[in-house]
This record gives C-alpha cells, sequence and structure tokens, in this order.
C-alpha cells in the first residue's frame, strides 16, 4: 500500500500513514486512527492536508540537455575503459579513458555545499 503524509495545520504535524488509493483523510482524528497514533491536545476535526512529497513512481526521460543544465553528469560506455561524457561542459573532455586523470569530468566544479 501507498505510505502518505499528511500535514495538521493546528499544531504543525506531519504524520506518514499507510493507506489504499481509494481512502481520503481530511481530519486530524482520521489521520491519527489510521495512523495508530494518540490524539494529543489536537482537536480530532482540525482539518488536515495531503503531502505531495514526491512524484509517484515511474520513468521519465530526461535528454541529455537537461541533465546538463541542472549540472548532472552522464558517461556512456563506449569501448572497453572508454566512457563519453554526453553532458561535457566548457573545457572538459569528451571522452574519458581508464587511466587519464586529464579526462575525468570536472565534477568539483559542478558540486557545492
Amino acid at each position: 500500500m501507498p505510505v502518505y503524509e499528511y500535514h495538521c495545520d493546528a499544531n504543525g504535524e506531519t504524520i506518514e500513514v499507510v493507506h489504499s488509493m481509494n481512502t481520503n483523510l481530511s481530519i486530524w482524528g482520521e489521520v491519527c486512527y489510521v495512523a495508530r497514533i494518540p490524539l494529543g491536545d489536537t482537536d480530532p476535526s482540525a482539518p488536515v492536508r495531503r503531502v505531495i512529497t514526491s512524484p509517484p513512481a515511474g520513468h521519465v526521460p530526461v535528454g541529455n540537455s537537461k541533465l546538463k543544465e541542472k549540472g548532472f553528469t552522464k558517461l556512456v560506455r563506449r569501448d572497453e575503459g572508454v566512457y563519453e561524457n554526453v553532458t561535457a561542459t566548457g573545457d572538459e573532455a569528451r571522452y574519458m579513458k581508464e587511466g587519464d586523470p586529464s579526462t575525468l569530468p570536472h565534477l568539483k566544479k559542478k558540486i557545492g555545499d
């Protein structure tokens, strides 16, 4: 069964709940009942809303240009020990060769704190 998150503005809590896709919880009391947690001091009729935490699972193809735009590096194996950097930017080598550190992608330039 899917896992959903519900947020209650009355108490600021977000609760993870497992239920079928056909179930729709709308108040704090329902969420607590399904999650098997105590109501606490919150009014059982306080409204809750489902929080969208991530898109539904599925594969959505993303083009190389989008990956490059977002700062990702995509390597495609072309031969034994040879990979093509299809998202190469600026002065990055287009082909990465085993044993040649000068052909490695510039990951330090793409990764930040």
